[in-house]
């Protein structure tokens, strides 16, 4: 199992968000995360990538435990996060924060191929590689802050909003990119406001409310799931 969390336990402060959640991910798969806002899927990514210390329970990559180990020491492990509002370094330019990406790459890793890599999958950071990245619009920078991740070489991505606040159209030339990575066989951990795009892009998806797992199974099935069309599909 490429990603195993079980009875997780997090929170800031004195307050629990998550209570006990148990997900699986296998090698290649693409998982999708959904729920209303304070469900606390943005902590469970967090607390995986070791943003927030767990409490209690086990967080296994590649069968290792990794909940105790730092936010810098995970992504060399293959396991990076694309956090909600992007984060991108605006006093930088946009090779320069491509370059900070690949500090997480594993030894020997070309820094021009994986450059290269990314400019294919997004041809317009190739094109701005010398502007400031705080001059790029939302979208641009939403790519950016995913193709500083892919310069770790991961073997896994979790990716959260990655379309909060996007228009329509940045939004699928976004998610073209990313099913391009997805026929590559990285494995997908994503948390996404869009029920129906989550569900349409994630061969499987778990339902977080209150802090647990309220429902899982296959997209198909939840698309038809009556809570699921109640709560969060609108019909």
């Amino acid at each position: 199992m490429k990603l195993s969390i079980e009875a997780l336990v997090s929170g800031y402060g004195v307050v629990d968000v998550l209570h006990g959640v148990s997900i699986e991910i296998a090698e290649g798969e693409v998982v999708a995360v959904i729920g209303p806002n304070g469900a606390g899927k943005s902590t469970l990514l967090r607390t995986i990538s070791g943003m927030v210390a767990a409490r209690s329970g086990t967080i296994r990559y590649e069968g290792s435990e990794i909940g105790g180990l730092t936010s810098s020491e995970i992504p060399r492990l293959g396991l990076v996060h694309v956090p909600e509002a992007r984060h991108v370094f605006g006093r930088l330019t946009v090779e320069q924060n491509l370059v900070v990406g690949a500090s997480a790459a594993p030894a020997g890793t070309d820094r021009k191929d994986a450059l290269a890599e990314v400019y294919d999958l997004f041809p317009m950071l190739g094109q701005k590689a010398r502007d400031l990245a705080g001059g790029l619009s939302g979208g641009q920078q939403q790519m950016l802050a995913i193709g500083r991740a892919l310069m770790a070489r991961p073997s896994m991505i979790m990716l959260d909003e990655p379309s909060l606040g996007l228009a329509p159209l940045v939004v699928e030339q976004m998610y073209e990119a990313l099913d391009g990575l997805r026929r590559t066989g990285l494995t997908i951990l994503l948390v996404e406001q869009d029920v129906y795009m989550a569900l349409d892009f994630a061969s499987r998806a778990y339902v977080l409310e209150n802090g647990g797992i309220a429902l899982a199974g296959a997209s198909a099935a939840l698309v038809n799931d009556d809570h699921v069309r109640r709560s969060y599909l609108g019909i």
